[in-house]
Formats: structure tokens, C-alpha cells, sequence
């Protein structure tokens, strides 16, 4: 493949990205070809060598959507991060997307179950509170059932605070994790 033809595919393929990005990315490559020129090698020999520019850009679009994540740490951010690193090869669909999985079931089970004792708390605070005015069977005392309660709300509430700092653990090592595989990927 010449020059004109690689810059071409590269450019389409890098389509969607910050212009400047493309600019830059579409610069280093020209730099490719001209420096193998005046070594005196073929375009096809450099285009050879440089690879295939469909997986080039693929690997580029990766690498800049872990470092949007990395910097705007959203949910959605992360979850372009995982299908950009998941599109580079099959490797990937099995050592990204399986642990990234996981990881968000254990998130969302932490998270149920901060909910859970919360909402047992709450519970168990008015459940002391009104059962002796609705004639239930009461066989502890309602004001020590009432500050259980209110200890595990707070317990609750706590165990939640908790779990924003685990997500905030698990969203920054999950970036570090998905820049180490592309890093891989690319040697």
C-alpha cells in the first residue's frame, strides 16, 4: 500500500476524534514515510512495517477515550473506555470485559446491601416507634429498638459512604487496568 493509500484509510478510520488529535496522529505518520524515504525504502516497505492503519486508528481511539475517562470520570466514560479496549481483539473481550463485569456486579451488590441495612434501620426505628401505639407485640424495649434503629441507619449510611469511595478506587484502577492492556496489546 503507497503513502496516499494508508493516510487515507488512517484518516477515515480515525474519524470522530478531536481534529487536532487527527491533525497530530496524521502528522506523525507523514513523518513515518519521510524518514523511510530518505532512508531509501519503498511506501510499501514503510506501510508494511508501520502496520495495518485500520488497527492503528482503532488503538489511537482507545487510547483517547481512557484518557477522557481518566480525566472526566463519568459512567458512561468508563463504559466507552471497556467497549474501545474490547474492539482492539478478542483478548480483550475476555480479559476486560469479564472482570469489568464482575467488578460492577460486586459494586452493585455492596451497594444493595448498604441500601438493605439502611432500610432495615429506618424500619426498625419506626417499627418501635409505633408498635406499641398500634397494639403490636412488643417484647423488647421500644426506646432501646428505637437507637437500634437509628444505629443501623446510620451504620447504613456509612457502609453507602463507603461504597462511593470503593467505586472512586474501582473507576481509577479500572483506567489503570484498561491503559496497561492496551499497552500490551501494542508491543
Amino acid at each position: 500500500m503507497n503513502k496516499k493509500e494508508f493516510i487515507d484509510i488512517l484518516k477515515n478510520q480515525l474519524y470522530g476524534l478531536p481534529k487536532e488529535d487527527i491533525d497530530e496522529i496524521l502528522y506523525d505518520y507523514e513523518e513515518h514515510f519521510s524518514v523511510g524515504l530518505g532512508r531509501g525504502k519503498l511506501e510499501d516497505e514503510i506501510s508494511k512495517e508501520l502496520g495495518d492503519p485500520k488497527k492503528i486508528a482503532k488503538s489511537y481511539k482507545a487510547h483517547i477515550v481512557i484518557e477522557n475517562a481518566q480525566n472526566n470520570p463519568t459512567p458512561t466514560n468508563i463504559v466507552k473506555a471497556v467497549i474501545a479496549t474490547i474492539a482492539l481483539g478478542l483478548f480483550n473481550l475476555i480479559f476486560v470485559l469479564g472482570p469489568f463485569i464482575g467488578l460492577v456486579g460486586v459494586l452493585i451488590g455492596l451497594f444493595g446491601a448498604a441500601l438493605g441495612i439502611t432500610v432495615a434501620g429506618i424500619g426498625a426505628f419506626f417499627g418501635s416507634i409505633f408498635a406499641p401505639v398500634f397494639g403490636g407485640n412488643v417484647s423488647v424495649n421500644p426506646i432501646g429498638a428505637a437507637f437500634m434503629g437509628i444505629g443501623t441507619t446510620a451504620l447504613g449510611i456509612l457502609f453507602l459512604i463507603l461504597n462511593i469511595y470503593v467505586v472512586k478506587f474501582a473507576y481509577k484502577g479500572t483506567v489503570k487496568y484498561l491503559k496497561y492492556n492496551i499497552d500490551i496489546i501494542k508491543k
